[in-house]
């Protein structure tokens, strides 16, 4: 089980390059996004209420290929007042976003819908979306981060039904990976940098240290 579009392309994989491995053929039909594993086994699961609004954005390849189907009625079960965007792709795809010949194409793409409808949206809103990139292209260009739908249950399992409405909820439950990157990169730097003066120093005690009288052996 994982958590979102990529399960479809581990059933491709497996069914492209394992045609007639049993046990390949075995294991796609055993690889289920979280949705899709709450909805199959939703009559021994008691998903928790959670009456809040929420804005869901679904991943392009999740909603193409293997549609929000169950992630709707795991919401719905959940008793969620939430809009599910019709945002398409948000515009990251993967390290595409990232990649510098990209990056206007990238935010031109998530300013089509996803990104003014996570703007606009009420601080008290939650704001869902699975996939990595989703995930990674909201952080980076506006001050809100999306919630997993694994972090949205566990917030109604701890706070129940009614829980605690407050503004930016995604700061108790999603951690600031941005932040975490620029403190580790400093991290990194100052070590590199105490490193490279202790290397320094070192070689040039060795140039400059005393050296002992040689005797002429015989």
């Amino acid at each position: 089980m994982r958590g979102g579009w990529q399960d479809e392309r581990v059933k491709e994989a497996l069914n492209l390059c394992l045609p007639a491995n049993e046990r390949a053929t075995r294991l796609s039909r055993q690889t289920f996004t979280l949705g899709e594993f709450l909805d199959r086994n939703a009559s021994r699961i008691a998903l928790p209420k959670l009456h809040r609004k929420a804005i869901v954005h679904g991943h392009c390849h999740h909603r193409a290929i293997m549609k929000m189907d169950s992630e709707r009625r795991v919401l719905d079960a959940m008793e969620l007042d939430y809009e599910l965007l019709d945002s398409g792709c948000c515009g990251m795809a993967g390290s595409f976003g990232f990649e510098r010949e990209h990056y206007d194409v990238s935010r031109k793409v998530g300013e089509l819908v996803l990104l003014p409808a996570v703007r606009h949206a009420d601080e008290t809103t939650l704001i869902v979306a699975d996939g990595f990139s989703c995930r990674e292209q909201i952080a980076q260009t506006t001050r809100r981060r999306a919630m997993h739908l694994a972090e949205v249950i566990a917030l109604a399992s701890k706070e129940g039904p009614e829980g605690h409405v407050e503004r930016l909820p995604e700061l108790r439950w999603v951690p600031d990976y941005a932040a975490a990157a620029r403190q580790q990169g400093r991290t990194f730097f100052v070590a590199t940098a105490l490193t490279g003066l202790a290397l320094g120093a070192y070689a040039l005690y060795t140039v400059r240290r005393p050296q002992g009288r040689v005797e002429a052996t015989k």
